[in-house]
């Protein structure tokens, strides 16, 4: 009777695959530095937390790089790269966001919607990619803009902390709706979101 190997799995991954998880390792140190500024108000957290965001999107591009170059790729990969991507762009942004201070009630479901629709976009991705191939097997075009996007909204935030613009002092203020508080600034999250679950045809490249 054959036994299993010890760490049989992580033998079978790929190279493009270690690269899809140094995506996921960055996301997840993002998420680490929004905890330490909560706690040490350090904004330079902040900065971090938004580089490696930034560094997560290089893995997650070169991961598809080296796929198509190794021509090795496998179900697990695409698993691999949609969970990856899940913490990177989707609930990392939401924290660096919350981290920044939006905190409000209506904040909160503004960034549970956006992290929503990044999980609802991959999710489609995933089960329409091979309707969407062309004769060579490559996914013509995207529905929905790619939850990687989101590196926008997080330069953004590392733009306003630069300028101090975070905390109580957050671009646009904020408003009371019905005894809870809203930032006007959290609806750029809102607009992502909704354009990743929508029907708009981008090529992809």
């Amino acid at each position: 009777m054959n036994r299993p190997k010890p760490f049989s799995m992580i033998r079978e991954f790929h190279l493009a695959d270690w690269f899809t998880l140094a995506n996921a390792i960055c996301g997840v140190g993002a998420l680490f530095s929004v905890m330490s500024y909560l706690q040490s108000r350090g904004v330079f957290h902040i900065y971090f937390a938004c580089a490696l965001i930034t560094a997560a999107l290089v893995f997650d591009v070169l991961d598809g790089r080296v796929a198509r170059w190794r021509q090795r790729s496998s179900a697990m990969g695409r698993e691999l790269d949609s969970l990856a991507d899940v913490i990177s762009f989707g609930v990392a942004p939401a924290a660096i966001a919350y981290g920044c201070g939006m905190q409000g009630m209506y904040d909160r479901i503004v960034l549970g919607f956006f992290v929503a629709c990044g999980v609802s976009r991959l999710a489609r991705y995933n089960v329409t990619a091979e309707s969407l191939s062309d004769d060579a097997g490559k996914v013509k075009y995207f529905e929905g803009t790619p939850i990687p996007t989101s590196l926008v909204l997080v330069l953004t935030l590392a733009l306003a902390a630069s300028q101090g613009a975070i905390g109580d002092q957050l671009w646009f203020g904020s408003t009371q709706i019905g005894g809870f508080t809203l930032h006007p600034l959290v609806l750029l999250f809102a607009i992502s979101g909704s354009l990743m679950i929508s029907r708009i045809r981008i090529p992809k490249l």
